[in-house]
């Protein structure tokens, strides 16, 4: 499967130059996995558009106790990825056991002392975080060609989603798409006020 053209198009009818957040979901049961803002739209005027690239490929990475971070490595679905101490420091690797779930990538804390936050990573940007994962303990991730995306204020890219702000997300099904434009409608002031609605369009399959 190759990486997705999409482009972000405002035929809507909003007032308050809204952001629109685009994030990604964690199918798998680990209720610890934190979303992020993955990739935030400011300034998207009526009529504007905003291309932009889903790639297939992502990255594991992680941060330790101390607040280092660890450069992320090319991951694989089906293989798992440890924080150990070697003789020259902390270093994050692919770990000698595969994971468990051949679908699933797993992050491992295999480090004697002090947590880190596993993460993953699409197209250089974080998408997904596990705070404080201890010692001897793991994070497992599982991502599908599914976005999210709705209308948001008060949020930045990278930054943890707050699910105290109000927010009702469409999702977007990419499976056999290769690109497609996203159209943007609703919004508007007053009674004549609509929700707003993120529409996939113009949609090329993959061959």
């Amino acid at each position: 499967m190759s990486d997705i053209k999409l482009n972000l198009i405002n035929h809507s009818s909003d007032i308050n130059n809204s952001d629109y957040v685009i994030f990604q979901k964690n199918a798998t049961t680990d209720a610890n996995i934190q979303p992020i803002a993955w990739t935030v739209v400011k300034n998207l005027g009526k009529g504007d558009n905003h291309p932009f690239v889903y790639p297939i490929e992502f990255a594991v990475g992680a941060k330790d106790a101390e607040g280092k971070h660890f450069p992320p490595i090319l991951a694989q679905n089906g293989n798992a990825y440890e924080v150990v101490m070697t003789p020259t420091g902390r270093v994050l690797q692919v770990a000698p056991t595969p994971a468990a779930n051949p679908t699933e990538v797993e992050v491992w804390n295999n480090l004697a002392l002090g947590s880190i936050d596993a993460q993953i990573y699409r197209d250089g940007k974080l998408l997904a975080s596990t705070a404080n994962v201890p010692p001897g303990s793991g994070a497992n991730f599982q991502f599908q060609p599914k976005l999210f995306i709705g209308a948001m204020s008060q949020v930045e890219q990278g930054s943890v989603m707050n699910p105290s702000i109000t927010m009702h997300p469409i999702e977007l099904i990419l499976f056999g798409v290769s690109s497609a434009d996203i159209i943007i409608t609703g919004g508007g002031a007053g009674p004549n006020a609509t929700a707003f609605e993120f529409t996939l369009a113009n949609i090329s399959e993959v061959r």
